[in-house]
């Protein structure tokens, strides 16, 4: 996102009520994070080829982002020409401070 750019106005999203007095606009949409995580997914597929997945969670904070991710892969593996082993591990890492 460019510094000029000011995101959406949060009236055009379903914001939770505890949120409302905290935010000001919106950067990036629910939507089209889901969005580029799907077209992840696409690449993801296209470039491992027959490989085994190996796919690694850093835990807390990547967990939700992992989940979304590995659910399109394996709406692809099971739809498309190919199905391709997936290994799914987590790892937890303590802060650098």
């Amino acid at each position: 996102i460019r510094e000029e750019e000011s995101g959406y106005n949060k009236n055009l999203f379903c914001i939770p009520k505890h949120y409302e007095e905290d935010l000001e606009t919106v950067f990036i949409p629910h939507g089209l994070i889901l969005d580029r995580t799907e077209r992840l997914a696409r690449d993801i597929m296209q470039d491992i080829g027959s490989h085994h997945i190996v796919a690694l969670c850093v835990l807390k904070g990547g967990y939700k982002f992992f989940a979304d991710l590995l659910d399109h892969i394996k709406a692809l593996n099971q739809n498309g020409d190919k199905s391709v082993p997936i290994t799914v591990d987590f790892v937890r890492i303590k802060s650098y401070c």
